[in-house]
């Protein structure tokens, strides 16, 4: 007899089929300040396809920012629920939650998040180091992942040995380095002068061109400009959703 998949399950495969990796329906966030509470996110829905370049962008406080951590299940949301590549992130135990975090999604942070004393090379096999990739294999795809950034020639130096360009060319290839089906970059360019950070962003334009889903969350309209969709969020809501550019 055939078996019946479960109306989740058939839910999962249409997401999956669709293309769809990112799904929210309803999503807030309240936390508790004391006796108040601060509502960072007020129902937001939200689909993004495999291969989408989005740009979240909104002033501070808006609650961008929440919904970064939401969506790269750094925080957990107080209702609504969240689909990450077809799986209902709040039915993860918490070593589903770590797996996810270091294979489905790979972070690019403003302050870059490098091991002061380790060379490029062994920054970029962190995340296999603690999947248990082995050695040789782990060595192989670092090498790899610091090519798609222009960086083998630096990949043996430090990072106080690089510039703040090439640091965050070594962070971007710690996030491709498990092959992830996101980038999530929060702010990338902000410690970068305007001419380094659109060297960087010229990194993402070639990333997303390869096939890569590219989210960028920023503040700055002239980096969110090279996204090819605009989320707007205000006071914890969707204000607006639209392509920018083809």
């Amino acid at each position: 007899m055939p078996v019946e998949t479960t109306s989740a399950e058939s839910y999962r495969e249409d997401l999956v089929s669709a293309g769809t990796v990112i799904k929210t329906e309803e999503l807030t966030k309240v936390y508790e300040m004391g006796a108040e509470q601060v509502h960072a996110l007020s129902g937001i829905d939200l689909e993004i396809r495999k291969g989408e370049y989005v740009a979240i962008m909104g002033p501070s406080g808006s609650g961008k920012s929440t919904l970064m951590n939401l969506i790269g299940c750094l925080d957990t949301p107080s209702s609504g629920r969240y689909w990450l590549a077809g799986r209902l992130v709040s039915e993860l135990d918490d070593d589903e939650l770590a797996y996810i975090r270091n294979k489905e999604i790979g972070f690019v942070f403003q302050t870059f998040n490098l091991l002061p004393r380790a060379t490029a090379l062994h920054n970029v096999e962190l995340p296999l180091i603690y999947n248990g990739t082995p050695a040789e294999e782990r060595v192989e795809r670092a090498k790899k992942a610091i090519a798609m950034v222009d960086l083998t020639e630096r990949m043996h130096h430090k990072p106080n040995e690089l510039s703040g360009g090439q640091r965050q060319r070594v962070a971007i290839a710690r996030a491709l380095v498990n092959s992830p089906s996101i980038v999530l970059a929060d702010e990338p360019t902000g410690n970068l002068d305007s001419k380094t950070g659109e060297e960087i962003m010229g990194v993402f334009e070639r990333l997303y061109s390869q096939g890569n889903t590219i989210i960028l969350v920023t503040h700055e309209h002239d980096i969110a400009q090279h996204a090819r969709r605009s989320i707007n969020i205000r006071d914890g809501k969707v204000f607006s959703d639209q392509v920018v550019k083809k």
